[in-house]
């Protein structure tokens, strides 16, 4: 079992962690601008439980092979930077909601909820940094590793949905506001687009550390 000393300096490293810019907070908030904070909270709940797949695993030994592995690693990373590519061009050529309110085009918080969990299982990184940042936190003495690991991801899950949760509703507040502008929702589209596709192309030449 973890004791409550692990669960606090975990958690807490987990809170800074998850605030810091990366592909799924910079996704979050472009939900919660171009479509409003029930996107953005379903894009946050997407990338938070997307971790119960990277806790799994880095228990079952997947991430170390991916880590060791340039094939895998290449693979993955590729796959996940084409996705984030796509993602950013569906977002950049999109409608606002303002002018396609009764338009299919638009994402559902469904549709979003599976782009979020599937970028970010099908990023390489993650999975890398889950073993390099779990066994710091993982005491012999205080039971079997596996189920430390376990109890490890469902509290980074729970911080990072805090986290995420809150970007969700500061960027929702804005983007409701946005939505009454057809012009700023539509450059804000692109500008969001663009980002995700930078990140995309970023994530693509990036290097195992």
């Amino acid at each position: 079992m973890l004791d409550s000393t692990q669960i606090i300096l975990f958690a807490t490293t987990s809170l800074l962690l998850a605030a810091s810019p990366g592909p799924d907070v910079i996704y979050v908030i472009t939900r919660g601008l171009t479509q409003g904070h029930r996107s953005a909270m379903a894009a946050a709940a997407g990338f938070s439980l997307g971790n119960i797949a990277h806790t799994a695993f880095a228990i079952l030994g997947l991430s170390a092979i991916i880590r060791s592995s340039a094939i895998a690693f290449t693979a993955i990373k590729i796959a996940g930077a084409l996705y984030l590519i796509y993602i950013g061009y569906k977002t950049f050529t999109s409608k606002s909601e303002v002018s396609a309110e009764k338009d299919d085009k638009v994402l559902s918080a469904k549709a979003v909820f599976i782009q979020s969990i599937t970028a970010n299982i099908l990023n390489p990184k993650v999975a890398i940094f889950f073993i390099a940042f779990f066994p710091q936190f993982v005491k012999p003495e205080n039971g079997h590793p596996s189920l430390q690991m376990a109890g490890l991801g469902l509290v980074f899950i729970i911080c990072t949905f805090i986290v995420f949760s809150a970007c969700a509703l500061f960027s929702g507040q804005i983007g409701n506001r946005l939505k009454q502008s057809k012009t700023g929702a539509g450059y804000l589209n692109k500008a969001a687009g663009a980002v995700l596709m930078g990140l995309g192309v970023a994530l693509a030449f990036s290097r195992r550390t």
